[in-house]
């Protein structure tokens, strides 16, 4: 039977017919390329910069303003971008009017400083959409091609009133996004937000990850463009596009190179299917509890992908903070059951954070024979860490990998990229992973589960996962044009009001 039989053949129809893509299943998307307009907007920034905000935590929103506006077409026909810096009192650093080139923008982002004193967030806000977003300081008139969008940056508790403010703003045709920074209060964030909620709703738990965030708006504001149909790609063999992007993948037969561009043929079968898998989980202090336990959940939703058994998949589990403790060797259990239990049973540690005594733990003990190592299996290491490590972690990272062990790393919060690129196994950008809060930890579990499959033959590892990225992929395209879609409806509503 063909593998795009039945419910699969009609749904790549459908797709095929709104995307007018390829819908193989040998299409594997795993390169995207970066080429993008922003499309016109009137774009205003509300910094909180009130006593709570370290000047060297207001260096880091800067560069987190920077970033953004470097993925912007900046000009008078273009993204225009003011910028209002409040505390107690409001600040307009400066109008839409005032800077047409992105050099002068970033010169002007860089002459800021903080207010350092209240947060009178509803006062900011109302400012924005009244006087920063006016004709006079340089607003354009509505349009159903200029967007008017307003991104609300604060680290407290508000000493007035969002909910009003915001819900004229919104009504008005702004789109709010808020971000919130350490002990910002939660609820204020949703009563400024836009909808949906999870799109214009962003947190870290720190200014020194802010920057993280830049790639998420850079994306927003994206045009959306078929860069395959205009030839300005540079995939070998297909070509899929999404919103302002696209990616790389290969026919039916082939494997996409490391590259991301060009296709190998597979070649099929004769490597070894039996990995020994350990975890390598930080529980120190800063990770609390109830993110320690979606970190456990992190760890079974991988367990739950693996085909355990004494000559498939082995799981050990090692978890440290000042210290380092095996809480299962591999091979003690032989079913995905009696793992997740032993998962779900772990308790938390908290204390520091010495990544580099675990990495060394784990080649001493964990990859040993008397610990359940299998000779000749594949030795895959994940590294699951939320902040610095309090000793070095170098020799012992080099010397997992020079073994060959194929070693993933995970950073959620404050973790440092460095050390997780450090840690990971070449190339890095398929080993190293990150995001800035624990809920969403969960996305990560899904891009593992495709990098540790261990199929006897790779290219039908491979297999498994095309149709389903590839649906994904073209799903969510379809969400973007979609709600892009019911925006200029209710924009047009409006106007007809």
């Amino acid at each position: 039977m063909s593998a795009l039989s039945g419910p699969r053949l009609v749904l790549c129809g459908l797709l095929l017919l709104l995307f007018q893509a390829p819908c193989a299943p040998g299409l594997a998307p795993l390169s995207r390329g970066h080429l993008c307009r922003t499309r016109p907007t009137d774009l205003v920034f509300v910094v909180d910069s009130s006593r709570s905000v370290r000047p060297v935590e207001f260096e880091k929103v800067k560069v987190f303003l920077s970033q953004v506006i470097e993925s912007l077409d900046v000009g008078p026909n273009a993204t225009r971008v003011g910028l209002v810096n409040y505390a107690s009192s409001v600040k307009q650093e400066f109008p839409l009017r005032a800077h047409s080139s992105k050099a002068e923008l970033l010169q002007a982002v860089r002459r800021i400083q903080p207010l350092s004193t209240g947060t009178m967030t509803g006062l900011a806000i109302h400012f924005a959409i009244t006087k920063a977003l006016s004709d006079a300081e340089g607003g354009r008139p509505r349009s159903p091609d200029i967007s008017k969008v307003v991104i609300v940056v604060t680290d407290g508790r508000p000493q007035d009133s969002v909910r009003d403010v915001s819900a004229r703003a919104r009504a008005s045709g702004i789109e709010l996004f808020a971000i919130g920074v350490g002990r910002v209060d939660k609820a204020t964030l949703q009563q400024i937000a836009s909808e949906p909620q999870d799109e214009h709703v962003d947190y870290v738990e720190s200014y020194s990850v802010i920057e993280k965030l830049s790639k998420k708006f850079q994306e927003a504001f994206c045009l959306v463009s078929d860069l395959c149909a205009t030839g300005d790609h540079d995939c070998e063999q297909v070509c899929i596009s999404s919103p302002g992007s696209y990616t790389c993948a290969c026919r039916e037969g082939f494997t996409l190179n490391s590259d991301g561009k060009t296709c190998n043929v597979c070649n099929g079968g004769g490597g070894s299917s039996a990995t020994d898998l350990v975890f390598l989980i930080d529980g120190s202090k800063s990770v609390r509890p109830e993110n320690f336990e979606l970190v456990k959940k992190f760890i079974n939703q991988i367990v739950d992908t693996l085909d355990v058994s004494d000559k498939l998949a082995q799981v050990g589990l090692v978890q440290y903070s000042s210290s380092v403790r095996q809480e299962f060797p591999l091979g003690r259990f032989h079913t995905k059951k009696d793992i997740k239990a032993a998962v779900r049973n772990m308790s938390y540690m908290e204390k520091g954070t010495m990544t580099g005594a675990a990495l060394k733990y784990l080649i001493d003990n964990s990859f040993t024979v008397s610990s359940g190592a299998r000779p000749g299996a594949q030795k895959v290491g994940i590294v699951f860490t939320d902040g610095r490590s309090q000793d070095y972690i170098n020799d012992a990272a080099k010397k997992a990998k020079d073994l060959g062990f194929k070693m993933f790393a995970v950073g959620v919060g404050n973790a440092v990229e460095d050390e997780l690129r450090e840690i990971a196994s070449e190339p890095v950008a398929e080993h190293y992973f990150y995001t800035a809060d624990f809920k969403t930890i969960n996305q990560i579990g899904k891009k593992l589960q495709k990098r540790i499959c261990v199929e006897e033959d790779p290219c039908a590892c491979e297999s498994i996962m095309k149709f389903q990225t590839k649906v994904e992929g073209l799903l969510q395209a379809l969400t973007r044009k979609l709600e892009a879609v019911s925006k200029r409806l209710a924009i047009l509503e409006n106007r007809i009001v």
